[in-house]
């Protein structure tokens, strides 16, 4: 066991174990019986385009993620389409970012400490959700690991030439870009990491360096994010922020606060009383959260995934938590003090294991766009017309092409690809109806009730209005948040 292993040989496996383990957590259920949501169908249909329509799609919409698409887009071309190629970019950036809090937990609070912290991180309920997602905000979170880690080894020595250290300041500043690219949110780790170097009182120097870097990181993303406001109107549907929303993090600074009052200062290492896990953490974990309210008090932003990466701050407080119950227990139990951690991991497990179980089923999702293409083939006859309300349910026919073979999608005037969009251009209210009025069969494509909301739309009020008036429904399927309406004319 871990606890018999002398001390001298620990050093590989305080990052191997965790993302080994984390690993296996995010395989285990991996394509969630063959499930993919209508976010990740997002990914999946823009990664199937060709980098030129990537690019134009970018101009319109979406341009947030313009680096994700082009990433996934090569992945598709050299692996092919399918949930594991999908979603197996997340599970290797969660592993980074476990192996990350275990090196920063061993070199700031012990060998169990950051065995615990990295063990920790994956079975965190919101990083087991986005441990298997086809979306970028796992890519983020390493991201964020590696850059704390790389500030850590920094702060963690004496202060040296430039020459000596600007190779890593240089690759702390494209970590921080690249993550920006990716999310231009993440940029809050730099206050984050702004507030540790306040708390360990770094130099002037340190100061000086950290400001540059993180500059010219802020500097490189700053046209992604003066570009990417023009299509804010892509999270216009983001509720505006309330006293209910702020009991998660409330709930999870708590727990952080908790973890740090059990957190001390070693008495050995470098920096030995200042730089600590409390001090790397409880910023990482607070500033984001923190920064995220703030910003949705201007514009409603709210969304635990665009701060994913906070969660690294948590497990690493859990695992000074840990490593300091270790400590108090060895002159008690000085052979098995070690257990504390294994055990502490296994309890973990079962007690979330209902957790475990549902994120990696369909129904943790809100919809489900592969099963619903195949109540789509099922009920299909060659010559039906299809209709999609709202207009971006038309994703199941972008991800299942087979499953719409013969149907013909009478609302569409350009599609995706053609019109650089996601979801394509539809005709005016009454060329739809009049398309409308010349079908015998339209299958309707739309959300479960328990999912719909009213569409303001005036092309969807036509078509409910000529459905209702010359069409009767005779089938009427619902599966996993999307519904399936068979209409004959009368």
């Amino acid at each position: 066991m871990l606890c018999h292993i002398p001390a001298a040989r620990r050093g590989p496996l305080v990052w191997l174990v965790p993302s080994l383990w984390t690993l296996a957590l995010g395989l285990w259920g991996l394509s969630r019986q063959d499930s993919v949501w209508r976010d990740e169908a997002a990914t999946w249909q823009v990664a199937g385009r060709s980098t030129g329509e990537i690019v134009d799609m970018l101009g319109n919409v979406d341009a947030v993620h313009g680096l994700y698409y082009l990433l996934m887009h090569g992945l598709f071309e050299l692996f092919g389409a399918s949930t594991t190629t999908l979603r197996l970019p997340s599970v290797l950036a969660v592993a980074v970012a476990a192996a990350c809090v275990a090196v920063i937990g061993r070199r700031l609070a012990g060998f169990w400490a950051g065995l615990g912290g990295g063990m920790a991180l994956g079975l965190l309920p919101a990083v087991q959700f986005y441990l298997q997602e086809g979306r970028p905000y796992a890519l983020v979170a390493a991201g964020a690991g590696l850059s704390t880690l790389l500030l850590v080894s920094l702060l963690s020595e004496a202060p040296g030439p430039e020459r000596r250290v600007w190779p890593r300041w240089t690759a702390y500043a494209v970590t921080v870009l690249v993550c920006a690219l990716l999310n231009w949110l993440s940029l809050l780790v730099l206050p984050a990491h702004a507030v540790t170097l306040w708390w360990v009182r770094a130099g002037r120097r340190v100061w000086l360096r950290w400001a540059a870097y993180g500059a010219c990181a802020v500097a490189g993303a700053l046209p992604l994010v003066l570009f990417s406001r023009s299509q804010s109107d892509q999270v216009s549907w983001i509720p505006p922020l309330t006293w209910h929303m702020m009991i998660g993090p409330a709930i999870l600074l708590a727990l952080g606060g908790v973890c740090a009052l059990a957190d001390r200062p070693r008495a050995d290492g470098p920096r030995a009383g200042r730089l600590s896990a409390t001090a790397v953490g409880l910023p990482l974990l607070a500033v984001p959260q923190l920064g995220l309210i703030g910003i949705s008090l201007v514009q409603p932003l709210f969304l635990d995934r665009y701060v994913l990466f906070s969660m690294l701050g948590l497990a690493l407080l859990i695992g000074a938590g840990l490593g300091a119950a270790v400590r108090a227990a060895r002159p008690l139990f000085p052979r098995g003090a070690g257990l504390l951690v294994p055990v502490a991991i296994g309890v973990s497990v079962l007690a979330l294991l209902p957790v475990e179980l549902d994120k990696r089923a369909p129904a943790s999702r809100v919809d489900d766009v592969l099963a619903v293409a195949g109540e789509v083939a099922r009920l299909g006859r060659p010559g039906d017309a299809v209709l999609f309300v709202p207009a971006a349910r038309r994703d199941t026919a972008l991800v299942s092409p087979g499953a719409f073979a013969g149907l013909a999608d009478v609302a569409l005037e350009r599609g995706p690809v053609a019109s650089a969009t996601l979801k394509g251009e539809e005709a005016d209210p009454a060329r739809i109806r009049e398309a409308l009025l010349g079908q015998r069969r339209v299958l309707l494509v739309t959300d479960a009730a328990k999912v719909a909301k009213p569409s303001g739309a005036a092309r969807d009020a036509a078509k409910a209005a000529v459905l209702k008036e010359r069409f009767k429904v005779v089938e009427d399927r619902q599966v996993r948040g999307r519904r399936v309406t068979v209409y004959e004319r009368r």
